[in-house]
């Protein structure tokens, strides 16, 4: 079967820790008692990372963390760029899940990390790698039915994070992801960091976002996948913020939800003058893409196909990470090309 008909997507060694008690045989006085505890206390204060304890919820989940995690593997690759993004390379010890081409200045040290899986790993694999830490993109990084809930994790002494774009919690936007980067940048004690990278980012869209101010919306179709019916972007997820901010208007953005199906009939009804197309590795290829819907008699008096608009955008662009950032830029040269000549 095509992958173009199968407009679904992937979108959660039990380390044992034991505890080591220290028997003695010589009960000291009091006084040195005291005198030991006190110095004991003394150290653990002096060894504690400043700023920490750290106590985090997400999606339901509350976790305190005494020291920044150490030993990282993550699950899908916008929370991998996420984190090497702000220099916590050296902290990873796996990755999994690419859905595309690593941005060129991450590529390097991206490709020093080992990866345990082309998708998610099983249970067993991310516990081989002995992380303290797992960080997933998407909702089926940590898969009850696969075994890898945050609960089996955390029965194995072992952290969890999900991105929030898969929290359930309504539209997300822009703002998500610069909370998602402070976020990441408070559990691993790097807030300075987060900042700086939350500055460039901002910067970004306001420049791009700037380009287009005033330009007429120009109503936008994602396609993601499928044929029977069209795979889309709904407007709960960060691609209508996305399209929106690069002088757009998702045509879906209607649809309550972070993607669903829509009849072909719809988009034909809703005449998008530009596709956006949604590339990931296990969907088809962009030329496979270009190539269906510009087949599809019934598809013949779109705008976007009458005229062969199309902008391609990799999947990771889309999501709640650091390219979001990027994606603005991109759609607003593909949707108003003038502005940038």
């Amino acid at each position: 079967m095509s992958p173009l008909l199968t407009p679904a997507r992937t979108r959660g060694f039990l380390r044992a820790t034991a505890a080591a008690v220290a028997l003695s045989s010589v009960l000291l006085t009091a006084a040195c008692g005291a005198s030991d505890d006190s110095g004991r206390d003394a150290k653990a204060t002096a060894a504690a990372p400043a700023g920490f304890p750290v106590t985090i919820d997400n999606c339901g989940v509350r976790t305190t963390y005494d020291r920044p995690p150490s030993r990282v593997v993550t699950i899908h690759q916008h929370p991998a760029e996420l984190m090497l993004a702000l220099g916590l390379g050296d902290r990873m010890v796996g990755t999994a899940f690419p859905d595309s081409a690593v941005l060129p200045e991450l590529k390097k040290d991206y490709e020093a990390i080992p990866e345990l899986a082309e998708r998610e790993p099983s249970f067993e694999k991310i516990l081989d790698a002995e992380p303290d830490f797992v960080y997933g993109g998407y909702g089926s990084a940590f898969a009850e039915k696969e075994g890898r809930s945050r609960k089996a994790f955390a029965d194995a002494g072992i952290d969890t994070y999900l991105n929030r774009e898969y929290c359930g919690k309504g539209q997300v936007t822009m703002k998500d992801t610069y909370d998602e980067i402070r976020t990441i940048g408070k559990i691993f004690g790097v807030p300075d960091r987060a900042d700086k990278l939350v500055t460039d980012l901002r910067s970004r869209v306001a420049k791009a976002a700037a380009e287009v101010e005033g330009e007429h919306e120009v109503p936008v179709f994602v396609y993601d996948s499928g044929d029977k019916s069209a795979f889309t972007a709904g407007g709960k997820g960060l691609g209508t913020e996305l399209i929106r901010l690069a002088g757009g208007r998702n045509v879906f953005a209607d649809l309550d939800d972070v993607f669903g199906d829509v009849s072909w009939e719809q988009v034909v009804e809703r005449r998008p003058e530009v596709i956006a197309i949604y590339d990931y590795a296990g969907a088809g290829s962009v030329q496979e893409k270009k190539k269906y819907l510009l087949s599809q008699p019934a598809l013949a008096d779109v705008p976007a196909i009458r005229n062969k608009r199309f902008v391609v955008l990799p999947l990771t662009a889309t999501l709640v990470g650091i390219r979001s950032a990027y994606a603005v830029d991109d759609l607003a040269r593909g949707l108003h090309p003038e502005s940038f000549r």
